[in-house]
């Protein structure tokens, strides 16, 4: 299983990769945001000794696990929704591309789901996405 810790290194890195995308790139900073909030919630619940194989199913523990039990509010469920809807567009949707809308409200998704995750375990995963 791969460690917590490593996998919040890759959600900070990525999302410093998806703010450099924005004004370029939108469907790749759109992607990027997803996988930024992707690895902090599945580094959050490999604290806890949990480990998904689908994107699917880690969505289903976001809403299942962290949102019904009032461990996040609502808006979080909804955020990572967003954005796995934005990340299947860019990489399926053929000739859909992210609007430019889009790719700030994936960046600020993206940055509720860091900052929501650091907040749970803020040693473990520290609020490096601030400094860069």
């Amino acid at each position: 299983m791969t460690r917590p810790d490593d996998l919040w290194a890759r959600a900070v890195k990525t999302f410093h990769s998806a703010n450099l995308l924005a004004p370029t790139d939108p469907d790749s900073s759109a992607s990027r945001s997803y996988y930024a909030a992707f690895y902090a919630v599945f580094a959050l619940f490999a604290v806890e000794g949990k480990a998904f194989k689908r994107h699917a199913t880690l969505e289903s523990a976001v809403h299942r696990d962290l949102v019904k039990t009032g461990r996040w509010t609502a808006t979080l469920g909804s955020d990572y929704s967003f954005l796995r809807g934005a990340r299947d567009t860019t990489d399926y949707g053929g000739s859909l591309h992210v609007v430019e809308d889009e790719v700030g409200e994936s960046l600020q998704a993206a940055l509720r789901i860091l900052e929501a995750a650091h907040k749970e375990n803020p040693e473990t995963f520290p609020a490096e996405w601030k400094s860069k």
